[in-house]
């Protein structure tokens, strides 16, 4: 039985449909290489389909600069005399060391990613949201620091997409999609909403029988989430060489109330884009015929905007700007019926994470495959004319290298930074206001990628473990997964047998601190915040001497 006791639907992708250990695949385009020299970032083995090239040598390796190490250095004095003087080195009070990146004594059986950084600039304040992948069929919830060390991990036995921070009812919640991938590059599963103790506070499932896809779980300011959806319908192909009775699958895009579930919009695809306007060519596996199932629109995001929807199709290589109360286009960017005139380097293609920021501006991720040339891949901010008719640039994001071929987004940040994430290949890059890059991030793929303030106080309480014992001493180690507040850790044991006393006190130096004191029959750890107040408590954990 599967948690929540849903059902693990039966057309799961197997790794053999996908050659290997690839992520979920976005079906584009067949047969492109991508150009000498550019980076993609997985193995050949990955993709059977679409043949790669190694990633590039990061060339800098990972930082350990412990997160909140300077409000730790700030708050010393306030730390002293909690336990001890906060030692900066390995003095008798503790002998404190990060553990080893990928593996972590209190968190048994989970392994999160080793990602390298490499930072060049002033990054944005925040930590940085991913989902990366396992193999084919998994992919795990992950926030990070600055320097890849990990703040929260959340290992999933399904496919984590979509992790970010968004606003519900006032405060900031915690969301991603999660469920099992389909053959396709399709999902059934739910989103969901966690507070600030990473509590689950909502789950939201898709109406009329439906299970929501993995490309979006966009919150509103209504209450409401935006999803996606891939039911199996029939259509008339023979526009582009088809059945007259084919089998596709008709996008759908659901708002739907948080609170209650209730279905408000409920917007079909095939209703107002032609089969014709698709861009993907149909194959001997993709030809409509029963058990073959085309996929000509492919919707990957939505975005609410006044009564307005954003709509991106990859499959149509457009942003669809839809009537919200008819579901009528109103218009069309890109694509075979663009009504758009598109200006210089402001084409794209199989684009990914479309936003209108406001009434004149637009970002997407452009893959840049195919008919736009070769890459590389792309942030793009576009100033659309409404008017006029016309589509600019006004900026785009790239390190002139870096190709990513399936999935992708970008995110403006205030004080002009951009991220952008290159999905399948496993890169997230921080853009500077001037364009440049000031961060590297790989290691791991992900459907998208966000940098965001996040203060989180989980309500699971703070981990100890004992790694070893040796010559009437123990190295203990303590984490407390998706805490953002830790300063420090203090150590006590009950050595004389009466009461628990301080026996070190630890810098936080990553996710998981370790600290060496004199052996007792138990111990506990203290998460310490910069003030040297204790924020939580773990359970005792005893030692076997």
């Amino acid at each position: 039985m599967r948690r929540g006791g849903r059902q693990r639907p039966a057309a799961r992708l197997r790794s053999s449909d996908a050659g290997g250990d690839a992520p979920f695949i976005d079906h584009g385009p067949h047969g492109r290489r991508p150009p000498p020299g550019m980076s993609i970032g997985l193995p050949q083995s990955a993709f059977s389909e679409f043949p790669v090239s190694p990633h590039r040598p990061c060339g800098m390796g990972l930082s350990r600069r412990g997160f909140l190490v300077g409000t730790v250095l700030a708050g010393g004095a306030a730390l002293a005399g909690a336990a001890g003087t906060l030692q900066r080195g390995g003095g008798p009070d503790a002998d404190a060391a990060a553990a080893e990146p990928g593996g972590y004594l209190t968190l048994p059986g989970t392994q999160p990613p080793k990602l390298t950084v490499r930072r060049t600039g002033n990054t944005a304040p925040g930590l940085v949201f991913l989902g990366p992948f396992r193999g084919t069929d998994y992919a795990d919830a992950l926030i990070v620091d600055d320097d890849g060390e990990p703040v929260w991990f959340r290992g999933s036995s399904d496919l984590v997409t979509d992790l970010r921070v968004q606003t519900y009812k006032g405060e900031p919640v915690l969301t991603y999609w999660e469920g099992a991938r389909l053959v396709g590059g399709h999902g059934a599963g739910n989103g969901v909403l966690l507070d600030r103790t990473y509590t689950k506070i909502a789950e939201v499932r898709a109406g009329d029988g439906m299970h929501g896809d993995l490309h979006e779980f966009q919150l509103t300011d209504r209450g409401t989430a935006l999803l996606t959806a891939y039911p199996e319908v029939t259509a008339d192909l023979r526009p582009i060489g088809g059945p007259r009775d084919g089998h596709v699958y008709g996008c759908r895009v659901q708002e739907v109330d948080i609170a209650t579930g209730k279905v408000l919009l409920d917007w079909k695809a095939l209703d107002h884009i032609a089969i014709a306007e698709t861009k993907m060519p149909m194959t001997k596996d993709t030809d409509g015929t029963k058990g073959r199932t085309f996929d000509p629109v492919h919707v990957n995001s939505v975005q609410a905007y006044g009564d307005t929807l954003l709509v991106s199709a990859r499959d149509t290589c457009a942003l669809y700007c839809v009537d919200r109360r008819t579901g009528a286009v109103r218009w069309r960017l890109g694509g075979r019926r663009s009504d758009f005139a598109i200006g210089p380097r402001a084409a794209f293609a199989w684009q990914h994470d479309a936003r209108r920021l406001d009434a004149t501006t637009i970002s997407l991720f452009d893959n840049h495959i195919t008919n736009v040339g070769d890459g590389p891949s792309r942030g793009l901010l576009l100033k659309i004319d409404e008017r006029a008719r016309k589509a600019t640039l006004l900026r785009e994001y790239t390190d002139g290298k870096t190709y990513g071929q399936y999935m992708g987004n970008v995110q403006l940040l205030q004080g002009g930074n951009a991220v952008v994430g290159y999905g399948s290949t496993a890169t997230v890059i921080e853009f500077g206001p001037d364009g440049k890059p000031v961060m590297e991030m790989t290691g791991a793929g992900s459907y998208r990628a966000y940098r965001s303030p996040w203060s989180a106080r989980p309500a699971t309480a703070p981990s100890v473990a004992v790694a070893s014992v040796a010559d009437g001493r123990m190295r203990v180690h303590a984490s407390w997964n998706g805490a953002t507040d830790v300063a420090a850790w203090r150590f006590l044991t009950d050595a004389d047998a009466a009461r628990f006393t301080a026996a070190a006190t630890a810098r936080r130096t990553g996710f998981e601190t370790a600290a060496t004191m004199p052996v007792a029959p138990r111990v506990v750890a203290e998460a310490l915040a910069a003030n040297g107040s204790v924020l939580a408590r773990s359970a005792v954990q005893a030692v076997s001497v």
